[in-house]
Parts: C-alpha cells; sequence; structure tokens
C-alpha cells in the first residue's frame, strides 16, 4: 500500500470516528461538516480505485 492510500483511509477512519462523534454529541451542525468531509474523502479514494471497506458501518 502507498502512502497516498494508506493516509486516504486513515483520513477516511477519522472523519468515520468525527461523525460518530458528532452524532452521539447531537452536534447537527458538526455532523454535516464531518459527512460532507467523509463524502469527499470516499469520493476521492473511487477517482483513484482505492477500495474503502465500511470500517465503522457510518
Amino acid at each position: 500500500m502507498d502512502a497516498f492510500t494508506a493516509g486516504l483511509l486513515q483520513r477516511i477512519r477519522a472523519t468515520e470516528s468525527d461523525l460518530s462523534r458528532a452524532r452521539d454529541e447531537g452536534d447537527d451542525f458538526l455532523v454535516e461538516v464531518e459527512q460532507g468531509e467523509l463524502d469527499d474523502l470516499r469520493r476521492l479514494a473511487a477517482e483513484h480505485g482505492v477500495e474503502v471497506s465500511a470500517t465503522s458501518g457510518v
């Protein structure tokens, strides 16, 4: 796995975690921000052929 792929997958996992935390805290604004970031990261992964498994079910 190259550095780009590893970094992208790490960012996705961190964002999934942040999204889950925002949901648990009931922070609707932060949920929207984190969901947007996660959507962007997943799109970037797809554009570069990086397979993203559902790590946290978010």
